[in-house]
């Protein structure tokens, strides 16, 4: 009964209602539309924000605490790809190019579930390490890398072209929009330290509930267009956008708890390990991997994983935390 009730409050949360509001005006054929800088606007400022109170955590706790559990959670994002990859291209038959796609992107992990689960802490009174952004901003790009590396050499795309592909790809991955956000505002948030986030902390704290609730409502629209898609993608990878989470978050939770975090920390370990990139790794992937499929690694992460996570997932995966350090 308890995740039951964990369940229930999560589906009342404002991130939760406002995805659902965004849904529901997609399938009512609503006139509701973000224009596109409204849209990169939000993506910034939730990036931004995140890292650089990220970074001001990083600076309170000291490098001593963060190196260790962040290290283990940059492993875990470029291992993800290796065991995804064959359960998509053998289990799942899918090409080589399109597993590799995939499996980059359930490696890479969304900013946006995190927040939602930090936020699902706190409401229930959850503790958890403040730092806890920085597995963020380490996890999304080995994944990208891992998952563009078994692509090339599945496909046998040796030669220049695939190198400046490859090239590209790294770029990207390590340089792209949100990744140099979020990792930039963690550096300057870890120079500038307490003093520093009281200058801003009217801009980065007070508002940001509020842009988050908007940025989920266009998520639910951009998940809502979607959802015919899922016709296509097939009962494999519906299943794949579920179980797999499912059993990468209770990965993270584990190694979250060999490397001494709290529980709560564990909890978010979890949550982006079962993550799926829908911002970094889709841009990196049609750049090197242009031969890839959009529909199955898109719908996969947004349609199905991406929903399941904010609604279902982030409770269950502090229940396996529960009972893993009961």
């Amino acid at each position: 009964m308890e995740i039951l009730d964990a369940i229930r409050a999560n589906l009342l949360s404002p991130a939760v209602l406002f995805f659902a509001l965004g849904l529901i005006a997609t399938l009512m054929k609503s006139d509701l539309k973000f224009p596109e800088p409204l849209y990169v606007t939000l993506t910034i400022y939730l990036l931004v924000a995140i890292g650089f109170k990220g970074g001001v955590a990083i600076a309170e706790a000291g490098l001593a605490k963060v190196w260790l559990p962040a290290l283990a959670a940059l492993a875990l994002g470029a291992l993800i790809p290796l065991w995804t990859y064959p359960l998509l291209r053998f289990g799942g038959k899918f090409s080589a190019v399109d597993s590799a796609a995939i499996s980059a992107h359930y490696g890479s992990v969304s900013a946006v579930t995190f927040i939602a689960a930090t936020n699902y802490l706190k409401a229930v009174n959850q503790p958890y390490e403040d730092y806890a952004t920085a597995f963020l901003a380490v996890m999304e790009s080995p994944a990208i890398l891992v998952g563009v590396l078994l692509g090339k050499l599945a496909t046998k795309t040796a030669g220049e072209g695939s190198g400046v592909s490859l090239k590209k790809a790294m770029h990207e991955a390590l340089f792209g929009r949100s990744i140099f956000l979020l990792v930039g505002a963690l550096v300057v948030g870890a120079l500038c330290g307490k003093p520093g986030m009281e200058k801003v902390e009217a801009f980065f704290v007070t508002p940001f509930q509020g842009v988050l609730a908007l940025f989920l409502l266009e998520m639910g629209m951009v998940a809502g267009r979607r959802l015919e898609d899922l016709k296509k993608v097939g009962l494999f990878l519906l299943g794949f956008g579920v179980l797999v989470p499912l059993v990468n978050g209770a990965l993270g939770v584990y190694l979250g708890k060999l490397v001494g975090l709290e529980l709560g920390g564990a909890t978010l370990l979890g949550v982006l390990s079962a993550s799926a990139s829908y911002i970094a790794a889709p841009v990196a992937i049609r750049i090197s991997l242009p031969e890839a499929n959009p529909t199955l690694y898109l719908t996969s992460s947004l349609a199905i994983t991406f929903p399941f996570n904010i609604t279902l997932g982030i409770p269950i995966y502090l229940e396996i935390a529960r009972q893993l350090y009961s």
